[in-house]
């Protein structure tokens, strides 16, 4: 009779989640982030020079040395060594004279919106031929 009775049972099948899939997911994203997350932060050293303890209250003279040379083309093609008009063919001498008395030779650039590409080139080589070494491009107009 005991036979009888297991052949007569229906037996359910229960559903199950098998999460092996699921835990090796899992464990592969977490390795791939431990790798990744080290190359993900940026760094970068900045330099800050120290403060000065001994600075005075007293207005200083400016040095020539200290007064930057700004050559500035004009709309009208006009060059201009800081408040100086000077044509194409002085600027070289003129600037060769003003590098001899310092110690580094940087100048400044500026031209004005209207100035065609080709004179601003032909005033940038100019200034390299009488001895600029550094020359800085001004965006933004200075006001004296």
């Amino acid at each position: 009779m005991g036979a009888e009775l297991q052949v007569g049972k229906v037996r359910r099948v229960r559903p199950s989640m098998n999460v092996t899939p699921l835990v090796d997911v899992v464990l592969v994203l977490l390795i791939i982030f431990m790798v990744i997350t080290p190359m993900m932060v940026k760094q970068f050293w900045l330099h800050v020079p120290k403060a000065d303890k001994k600075a005075s209250a007293e207005p200083v003279e400016p040095d020539p040395d200290d007064v930057p040379i700004v050559v500035t083309v004009r709309q009208d093609g006009a060059v201009w060594i800081n408040k100086d008009p000077v044509t194409l063919a002085e600027l070289a001498p003129r600037l060769q004279r003003i590098f001899a008395a310092r110690s580094e030779a940087i100048m400044f650039f500026d031209a004005e919106d209207g100035v065609p590409y080709g004179h601003a080139m032909r005033v940038l080589d100019t200034a390299r031929g009488g001895g600029a070494v550094n020359i800085a491009v001004l965006t933004e107009r200075v006001v004296p």
